[in-house]
Formats: structure tokens, C-alpha cells, sequence
């Protein structure tokens, strides 16, 4: 049969090489020897091939020869009469398979097939190793149960090892191409192979083993697909709950196995986030939150909070606002417990959560929009919005684009109709008997994929029984006050003083109701005690501080002290309404002069303003904003490649025999490339030291640093040819290479080029040292 490799390829020569060359690569290539699980048989007939190239090319004659009928059929192409050189007849179609008419090939006994495959392993060839070998394990055309193969056992079993080492490394170089579904596609493949023909457990385990390190980037492009892919997409949620239960929870201590610590797991998490919608991440993470898990728990609020407020279901608000209950006895969840309330029209408990609250930033936020009235609900207000808009809904991929506004959520009539009838301790005796959600215990998350952003607005507001109350009246007040508070925030230039009065005129009647039905005034100046929590017992989140206040010198961030609006105009005293006395009205003069800045002000805050951070720090170890800047196509953790996952005789830089001339040159390329990456303009050091061992490795490392503190960086084209290897005759871990190099530098600074450079013929000389299997460069001498 004929098989697509030329003698040169098989000794990993160029067509230019010489005598010694020969010899030297030779000997190289035979002392290299594949995997161990390989039969004598498959090594023999490898080494047989090598044999017939070293033969062939070493006679100067045969050379001729070859390198005409070589030279022809690259160049050339086909002769004239459309027959390909040196094509025998009757060769299988299995053996030629991946090859064509314009790529050399030789004729090789039938014995050597599995020696060929190997060869071919040994170059990367990894697609023609499976349409050369997959013929021979499916029943089809091939057999080999006929004699010149070999022993058929024998045989088999070392084509298996080679197809199923050849969908290894094929999955990983894929892997390196960001093709994860197709990586994961290549690994099954070959562990499917082993596992049917029960062979070789220890390779089936580093496919395992790659496969579950491959979990996070699947699950990271299956959710980023398309809504309308719902099948996939259901595969990447069951991915991603097969980790959770193995790790027992998003902040716990199990082993997925996918080398991800809590830390790398919590970016992670943050990161998948944007590629879920609201309803997907409800039922997500309400289910974790059973565990129970603190994380999870304040997700879950984040999603219930999202999608009660863009989808009109104040029922979702208020589970949102019970699960904070959950939280608040270690963690000061008490702005966001201000927020929830303000969505149900709680106005009174949303001050009180406000009175104590530690979260100094957005405190100052809203009191600085505050400013001239007599409480905090209109600066809750512009906060509440702009939090919504700015920090709660770009993390939800139906969301992204949604608009926030108070108004039409207050102004929508199924909203007005749930919190009327909402009664005003509804939430004491529910806080810790928060029973599991139906759309979590009957659904699932197999009801949420592909059809979570088209759920029907008809059932608003009625995933809980609606309990009529005694004060319809003052809630309906307090509703529309709110709402009339957030409109006047947003749009307050474009408004008469007239209807300022009026919308005023609202808000103060709203809290006259309220402080007339407690016998209490609405928002108490006066805080609690100071004191923060610990660090550690914070739950993480991510987005509640807004931008603004980071930016603000530190003496604004500072706590305001304790401000007394006074109760003078009768508020906190209820005789003053019995006798039918009207302070909101009455204070209405004193506030007019005003009135008008204070829209004008809150028009023209940006939204730079954003509201607080949505992720605080827990006894778990926590997520951070500045962390969470992964990306799909960035990788969470070091992808497999052949010098870090793989056996050292699969590395490109690794060998356990002799050093060839091969390796030797993969070692140089290596260098470079790193090389190239650390004056770069991004001056990434890692790859140096994976290439140079002290003290070049330090050296380098310096000089990186040097040229990024100087606003320097380089680029390189290189090329390399290898003159000789020179292994130690007392360490065989030593080694010495002499090469030519041919360098092209051009300079760079401060993003401008500042000229070039062209070093051609560099002859250097490496020390080369290997360990752990892994050769490196320890040093070199310019040579001229």
C-alpha cells in the first residue's frame, strides 16, 4: 500500500540536509521511542521505517532519484497522460486516504502499516492517523484477519492506542483553537474507543481527565449561544449543574475536577452570568440556595429583584426582599432591602433600612439628592433606577438593553393592584419559612431554556395569593407618590413648577398617611449605631458601589453626620391629623424656593452614579469587579498543551531519549516565540518560563519588565535552522545546539516605530538542560 509521507518527513529533515544530517537524525529518531503501551511489533515496524529512509537517502544515487520523482510530483503535479508518479495499481483506497495526486507518498509493506500510523502520530498528523485507522476497527473494507498485517490481536490493539492518542491530541489542539464543543467532540470519540474495547485504562484516564478540565469553557460557549438553540443550551445548564453538584455548591468544597479553585469558580460564575436571562438564573440559583449557600442566596435575590421589576411582578420583588431576611443577620443587605421595599411601596421600611445601613458611598449618593427634603425618597429613587439600570440589569442577557423606569412600573395597573393589596406586615411571618418557589420545585431549570424571555405578562403578580389589606388607601397614595417621585427625578427640566408642587404635594400626603397609621414619623434621621461587619462576613458581590463615589475624594465618601429634619411641621404627631391639620401642604411654601434646582440637579446626574455593590464579601472567599474581566475566548485556566497535560513524550520541547535535531529546533522556535511575546506589546513573561531555566530566565524577565516601565516594546520574525546537537557524553540531560539564526527586530515606543533592525546569519550556541522530562534553554554564546 501507499502511504502520504516522503522519507525526508520521516526523519524530520529538510530536502537540503546533509550526510551527517542523516546520520544524525537517524539515530535521533530511532532512540526516540513512542509510548510504552505500544506492542515490539509497532516499534520495530517504525524503526523499519526509519531504516528504508536513512537507506535510501544515505545512497546518493537512490537520493537522485527520490528527490526527482519528489520534486516532480510537488512541483510538477501530474505528468500529461493524468497518472500519478510512482502510483501503483491496486493500491486500497484505505491507504491513501487524505492524500492526492500533489502530495508525496511512498509504498510501504503491509507489516509496516502500524509503524507508518505511528510516524505519522509523531508529525501531527492527527486527522490522516483516524481516516487511516478508523477503516480497521468499523468492520469495513479493511480486515486484519489477513496474515501480512501481522498478528490481528497485536495489531489491533496498537491501532486503537494510535487512534485513540491521535483523538487525544487532536481534541487539545483544538482546544488551543477555542473550539470547545469540537475538542470535547474528539475526546469522547477516543475514550468511547478505549472504553468498547476495554483497552488501556491509563490513557482513557487523561482523556477523562482533559474532559473535565474542558467542562467550563463548554459550558461558557453553549449558554453564549443563540436563544434559539434552546437543545444546546440545555446541554450547557446541565454542564454546569453536573460541576455544582460535584463541587457541592457554588462556594463549596468538592472537587469538580476541572482545576478551578473557589476563587477561579466565583469568576466563573460571575462570567456565565451575562449569558443567562433572568428567569434561568432565578431557578438556578433558588435551587443552590437550598444548599443553603450565602452566594447563591444573594444571586438569587439579584434575579428575583431583575426579573420582578422588568416583567411587572411585584411578587417576585417581595421574595426577593424575604430572601434578604435570610441574609441580614451576617451581612448589611440593608440597601437592598431599601430597594425592594421602595418597589413595594414600603416607603416606611425602606427608610428604615436606610437608617441602617453601613454602605457610606451610596447613603451619600442618595442624600446628596436628597437635599431640601424633609426625607430620603427622592434620592432612593434616582438610586433605585440607575441601580437597576446600570448594575442589576447587565448582568442578565435579556435585560441588557431594557430601560428601567420607575414610572411605568408604578403607572402599570397589576403592579398598583398587588401592592394595595399587599398588607403591611406581610413580610414578618413569612422571612424564614420562604418555602422552594413553584417554578423551581415543579419546573425546573428544563422549563427556563428557550422560552424564559416570552413568558406571558397574564400571570403577573399571581405566583402568590393576594391577601386584601385594611389600608388600600394610604398604599395606593404611597404607590403613586413614589411613582411620581421617580418620573420628577428623570424628566424634571421638562416639568412646570406647577406640576412639581403637585407631584410634592403627592409625596408628602403619601407619608401623612403613613405617619398617621403608625403614630411614628416616616424616615428617622437618626442612625444606628456605626459599626461595619468583617471583611469575611460579607456575601461577595460586584456592582453595588456606584462609579461615581470610587472617584470621589475620600471626604466625600466619608459618612454625613446625623442630619434632624425636625418634626415641627407636625408629622410625628397624630393629633396633628385628627384635627384635620395638613402639615404636608403647609410645608409646601417653605419648600417651593427649592423645588426647581433640585429637578434641575437630578436631571443632569449621569450615570456615572451607580448604585452599590450587588456581591459582598462572605466567609466564602469572595468575587471582586476588578477579577471579573473574563472572557469566552480567554481562558479561565491554563489550556492543555503538550508541555503542561501531556506525557513528556507527546511535548513538542520533551523527550525521554537522546535530543534530536527535531526537538532541538522546536526548542529554539519556542524561545522566540516567547521571546517575541515578553517585548511584545504586552510584555507576557509567562511563556518564558515555561522555555529558559537561571539565569537566562531571570535575565529576560528583567528586560521585559525594563521595556514595559519605558513604554518599549519589539517585533520579531524569526528563522532557525539547526547545524548540530551535541548531547552530553556524561549527563543525558545535557545538551548542546548550534544554529542559525536570522532575526528582524523592529522598535517600538510609546506606540510609535522608532526604527528597525535585520541580524541575519547568527550562529549561536545553546545549553540546553532538560527537566521533568522538558528540555529548556539555560544559555547561549554568539558565536558571529
Amino acid at each position: 500500500m501507499r502511504i502520504p509521507l516522503d522519507y525526508y518527513r520521516i526523519l524530520g529533515l529538510p530536502i537540503q540536509a546533509t550526510a551527517e544530517q542523516l546520520r544524525q537524525a537517524h539515530r535521533d529518531r530511532t532512540l526516540q521511542l513512542p509510548r510504552r503501551e505500544y506492542s515490539d511489533a509497532a516499534i520495530a515496524s517504525r524503526k523499519k521505517l526509519f531504516d528504508e529512509a536513512f537507506a535510501v537517502l544515505s545512497d546518493v544515487e537512490q537520493r537522485q532519484l527520490y528527490d526527482t520523482r519528489f520534486l516532480a510530483r510537488a512541483y510538477e503535479l501530474e505528468p500529461e497522460n493524468g497518472a500519478a508518479i510512482d502510483k501503483p495499481h491496486g493500491q486500497s483506497p484505505e491507504a491513501d486516504a487524505g492524500s492526492d495526486s500533489h502530495t508525496p507518498s511512498i509504498e510501504i509493506q503491509d507489516d509496516q502499516f502500524v509503524g507508518a500510523l505511528l510516524v505519522l502520530q509523531d508529525l501531527g498528523e492527527y486527522e490522516l492517523v483516524l481516516r487511516l485507522g478508523r477503516p480497521f476497527l468499523t468492520g469495513g473494507s479493511a480486515s486484519l484477519k489477513q496474515v501480512q498485517f501481522g498478528d490481528p490481536s497485536i495489531v489491533f490493539s496498537d491501532i486503537v492506542l494510535t487512534v485513540a492518542l491521535a483523538c487525544m491530541e487532536l481534541g487539545r489542539e483544538q482546544w488551543q483553537q477555542r473550539q470547545y464543543e469540537n475538542a470535547s467532540e474528539a475526546l469522547e470519540t477516543g475514550q468511547q474507543l478505549l472504553l468498547r474495547e476495554g483497552l488501556f485504562a491509563e490513557v482513557r484516564g487523561e482523556i477523562q481527565s482533559d474532559l473535565y478540565k474542558l467542562r467550563p469553557y463548554r459550558v461558557l460557549e453553549l449558554l453564549a449561544l443563540p436563544e434559539d438553540q434552546p437543545t444546546l443550551r440545555y446541554q450547557g445548564m446541565h454542564l454546569l449543574q453536573d460541576m455544582l453538584q460535584e463541587r457541592d455548591g457554588i462556594d463549596g468544597a468538592g472537587d469538580d475536577q476541572s482545576g478551578l479553585n473557589i476563587d477561579d469558580f466565583l469568576r466563573f460564575i460571575q462570567q456565565l452570568r451575562g449569558y443567562l436571562t433572568a428567569a434561568e438564573q432565578q431557578v438556578l440559583f433558588e435551587q443552590e440556595a437550598q444548599r443553603p449557600s450565602p452566594v447563591a442566596t444573594y444571586l438569587a435575590v439579584y434575579a428575583l429583584l431583575a426579573r420582578g421589576f422588568a416583567e411587572r411582578q411585584p411578587a417576585l420583588v417581595r421574595r426577593a426582599k424575604l430572601m434578604l431576611t435570610r441574609l441580614s443577620g451576617r451581612q448589611d443587605v440593608h440597601l437592598e432591602q431599601a430597594v425592594c421595599a421602595l418597589l413595594l411601596g414600603q416607603t416606611e421600611k425602606a427608610s428604615q433600612a436606610l437608617e441602617r445601613s453601613q454602605d457610606y458611598g451610596p447613603i451619600a449618593f442618595i442624600r446628596e439628592h436628597s437635599q431640601g427634603a424633609p426625607d430620603l425618597l427622592p434620592g432612593l429613587c434616582l438610586y433605585g433606577e440607575r441601580w437597576l439600570q446600570d448594575e442589576v440589569f447587565p448582568h442578565f442577557r435579556d435585560l441588557m438593553q431594557k430601560q428601567a423606569s420607575l414610572k411605568d412600573y408604578f403607572a402599570d395597573q397589576q403592579v398598583q393592584s398587588y401592592l394595595e393589596e399587599l398588607p403591611e406586615d406581610a413580610d414578618a411571618d413569612a422571612a424564614w419559612s420562604l418555602p422552594l418557589h413553584a417554578s423551581v420545585a415543579n419546573a425546573g431549570l428544563d422549563n427556563t431554556i428557550g422560552d424564559s424571555a416570552n413568558r406571558s405578562r397574564g400571570d403577573r403578580g399571581m405566583t402568590e395569593p393576594l391577601t386584601v389589606g385594611m389600608n388600600g388607601r394610604s398604599r395606593r397614595d404611597g404607590i403613586q407618590a413614589v411613582g411620581n417621585v421617580a418620573e420628577g427625578n428623570r424628566v424634571a427640566t421638562e416639568r412646570s413648577l406647577e406640576q412639581e408642587m403637585s407631584h410634592e404635594y403627592l409625596i408628602n400626603t403619601a407619608r401623612a398617611h403613613i405617619a398617621a397609621r403608625t403614630g411614628a414619623a416616616t424616615i428617622s434621621p437618626e442612625h444606628s449605631a456605626e459599626g461595619t461587619l468583617p471583611v469575611a462576613e460579607r456575601v461577595p458581590q460586584s456592582s453595588r458601589t456606584p462609579t461615581a463615589t470610587a472617584t470621589r475624594p475620600a471626604a466625600d465618601r466619608v459618612r454625613p453626620a446625623n442630619r434632624s429634619h425636625g418634626n415641627g411641621d407636625g408629622r410625628g404627631n397624630p393629633a396633628a391629623y385628627r384635627r384635620g391639620e395638613r402639615p404636608a401642604k403647609t410645608k409646601l411654601a417653605a419648600l417651593l424656593p427649592w423645588l426647581l434646582p433640585l429637578g434641575l440637579i437630578a436631571a443632569i446626574v449621569t450615570l456615572g452614579f451607580m448604585a452599590g455593590s450587588l456581591w459582598r464579601r462572605a466567609s466564602t472567599p469572595t468575587v471582586q469587579e476588578e477579577q471579573l474581566n473574563l472572557r469566552l475566548d480567554r481562558p479561565l485556566i491554563d489550556q492543555p498543551s503538550p508541555t503542561n497535560t501531556a506525557t513528556p513524550g507527546s511535548s513538542p520541547t520533551a523527550s525521554t531519549g537522546l535530543i534530536t535535531a527535531t526537538i532541538a529546533e522546536k526548542v529554539i522556535q519556542t524561545w522566540l516565540s516567547a521571546k517575541a511575546d515578553a517585548m511584545g506589546a504586552d510584555h507576557n513573561v509567562a511563556p518564558l518560563a515555561k522555555i529558559l531555566e537561571e539565569p537566562k530566565l531571570a535575565e529576560w524577565e528583567g528586560a521585559a519588565a525594563d521595556a514595559k516601565r519605558s513604554n518599549q516594546y519589539r517585533k520579531y520574525e524569526h528563522s532557525v535552522k539547526v547545524s548540530s546537537v551535541e548531547p552530553n557524553q556524561t549527563n543525558p540531560d545535557q545538551a548542546s545546539v548550534l544554529a542559525d539564526v536570522t532575526e528582524a527586530t523592529e522598535y517600538y515606543e510609546a506606540g510609535q516605530r522608532k526604527g528597525a533592525e535585520s541580524s541575519p546569519n547568527l550562529r549561536i550556541d545553546y545549553q540546553l538542560v532538560r527537566k521533568d522530562g522538558v528540555w529548556l534553554i539555560q544559555n547561549w554564546k554568539l558565536l558571529k
